[in-house]
C-alpha cells in the first residue's frame, strides 16, 4: 500500500513536468546524491545549507549515512518557482523554499510597460544625473556573466550605426543567465522588436535595465521575479542577426553605456561591487579603457543619427509584394528588415519595417 500511495504522489508532481519543452544540456541529476538540489526555471541551484539543516520526520540526512533515512533522489517545480518538492527514494517528500531576490515594490513604480523594448522614451539629457554610485552585489546580491560566449562586437559605432551593447559568441542553445536580480520588464518575440529578436529586459533594483536580445527563445514572463544567474532564456539569432550570439545591453534611464564598464567578459568577472555611472558614460564614443578626460572628450564627438524606420500594419489581403510596390520597395528588401523569409504567411494586424 504504501508503495502504491509512492507512485501516485510522485505521478502528480510529476505530471506537469511532462508538459514542458525539453531544455538543452540541461543536467539536473548531477551531484544529486551528495545534497539535495533544486530548480528554478530550469537553472540548478544547489542547497547550501550544511546537511544536517535538512530534517526528515526526526531524522537528519547525516543518520542517512548510516542507513536510517531515506536519501533525496529528485526535485520538482510547483506552481511558486521558489517553493520546490524534494522526493526521497523511499517515496516521501517535502517542501523546500528558495529565497526570493531582495526587490523593493518601488522598483516598477517609474516607467513601467511590458510590450515595448525601451521604457524610457521622454527621457531628456537634463533629466540624466551628472554622476551616480549603483551598488552591483553584496551579501545579498549575487551576480552572473550574462553568456560564457567570447566578446564578438564592443560597444560602438558600426557600419555608421550606434551598437550599443556588446555581442558575445555562444552556439545555437547556449544557457543565458540573469546578470542581477531582477524583475523582468519585457519579454518580446521578434514581431514586437524589430532588430533585437527574442529579447528579455530585466530591471534592476538599483535603476538599471540588462538587455538580452537575438534569443532563440525565453523561459521568462513579464513581471517573473528573477535571481542572478538563473537562466531567463537561450541563446539563438533571431531579429537582425547573422548568427547565434547574445546582444547584451546595460541602460540607466533608458540611456546605454558600454557593459565593459560592469562586466570583464575576456575574464567572466564583475569589475567592482560598486558602479559610478557618469554622464558622458552615455556617449556610444566613450568606452571602457578610457581615463575620465578621454571619455569626456570623446563624448563630444556628434553621434551617428538612427535611421527612423517606415512601418506598415498588415491588412486583409496585403501580400509581400503588394506592401512593396505601395512603398516603393522590394520584397526582399522588407524580407531582411523584418528578418522574414519571401514565404512568410502575413497576420493581420502584424506591423512591418518597410524603409
Amino acid at each position: 500500500m504504501k508503495r502504491l500511495l509512492s507512485i501516485i504522489i510522485f505521478s502528480l508532481f510529476a505530471l506537469p513536468l511532462i508538459a514542458q519543452e525539453p531544455i538543452p544540456q540541461q543536467k539536473w541529476y548531477q551531484g544529486i546524491f551528495r545534497r539535495p538540489t533544486v530548480v528554478v526555471h530550469d537553472t540548478v541551484y544547489i542547497y547550501t545549507g550544511e546537511p544536517e539543516e535538512l530534517v526528515v520526520g526526526e531524522e537528519t540526512l547525516d543518520e542517512k549515512r548510516e542507513g536510517s533515512i531515506p536519501m533525496p533522489f529528485d526535485t520538482l517545480n510547483t506552481a511558486d518557482k521558489f517553493l520546490k518538492v524534494i522526493l526521497f527514494d523511499n517515496g516521501s517528500w517535502i517542501y523546500l523554499d528558495i529565497p526570493k531576490p531582495d526587490l523593493p515594490d518601488s522598483i516598477s513604480d517609474d516607467h513601467w510597460t511590458t510590450n515595448q523594448v525601451h521604457a524610457y522614451m521622454d527621457i531628456k539629457d537634463s533629466d540624466l544625473p551628472d554622476e551616480i554610485d549603483l551598488l552591483l552585489c553584496d551579501s545579498l546580491h549575487e551576480w552572473h556573466i550574462p553568456s560564457e560566449g567570447r566578446l564578438v562586437s564592443p560597444y560602438k559605432v558600426r557600419k555608421g550605426h550606434k551598437h550599443q551593447g556588446v555581442d558575445l559568441g555562444a552556439g545555437y542553445g547556449t544557457p543565458i543567465y540573469a546578470a542581477f536580480d531582477g524583475i523582468v520588464r519585457a519579454a518580446l518575440p521578434p514581431k514586437l522588436t524589430g532588430g533585437y529578436g527574442n529579447v528579455v529586459v530585466l530591471r534592476h533594483a538599483n535603476g538599471l535595465e540588462t538587455y538580452y536580445g537575438h534569443l532563440s527563445y525565453y523561459i521568462v514572463a513579464a513581471e517573473d521575479m528573477v535571481k542572478a544567474g538563473e537562466i531567463i532564456g537561450y541563446c539563438g539569432a533571431t531579429g537582425r542577426a547573422t548568427g547565434p550570439h547574445l546582444h547584451f545591453e546595460t541602460r540607466y534611464m533608458g540611456q546605454s553605456f558600454d557593459p565593459e564598464r560592469i562586466f570583464d567578459f575576456e575574464n567572466g568577472t564583475l569589475r567592482d561591487t560598486i558602479f559610478t555611472l557618469k554622464k558622458h558614460y552615455f556617449s556610444i564614443y566613450s568606452h571602457e579603457g578610457q581615463t575620465d578626460s578621454e571619455s569626456q572628450v570623446a563624448s563630444n564627438q556628434v553621434e551617428p543619427t538612427e535611421p527612423v524606420h517606415v512601418t506598415y500594419t498588415v491588412k486583409k489581403g496585403d501580400t509581400l509584394s503588394s506592401i512593396a510596390k505601395k512603398h516603393g520597395t522590394t520584397v526582399n528588401a522588407i524580407c531582411k528588415l523584418n528578418n522574414i523569409s519571401e514565404t512568410k504567411v502575413l497576420k493581420i494586424g502584424q506591423k512591418l519595417i518597410v524603409k
